[in-house]
């Protein structure tokens, strides 16, 4: 995806990232690039929102169970599988 603008940092990067940094994960300067992304970036925004939202119907419905490392892995690879289709038919 890309809002055809250009960015220090690429959208294609930021959507990568995105459930890394709703999660924390990311270091203070990669938060900091992303974060001046989606000032910038309405479709990274929407994007970020979707997402956010997503990882909190997930935790709602899990009960506040923490899923086995294995099945995190094997979801996180078909969120980006399916992320990169879209990518691609934008």
């Amino acid at each position: 995806m890309s809002c055809g603008n250009p960015h220090e940092t690429p959208c294609s990067e930021v959507i990568e990232r995105m459930f890394s940094y709703i999660d924390g994960e990311l270091g203070e300067r990669e938060v900091h690039l992303i974060k001046v992304h989606l000032t910038e970036c309405a479709p990274c925004m929407s994007e970020h929102d979707v997402d956010a939202m997503v990882k909190k119907l997930v935790q709602r419905s899990g009960g506040g169970e923490v899923a086995p490392d294995d099945l995190r892995e094997r979801i996180m690879v078909s969120i980006t599988q399916v992320r990169s289709v879209r990518i691609e038919m934008r």
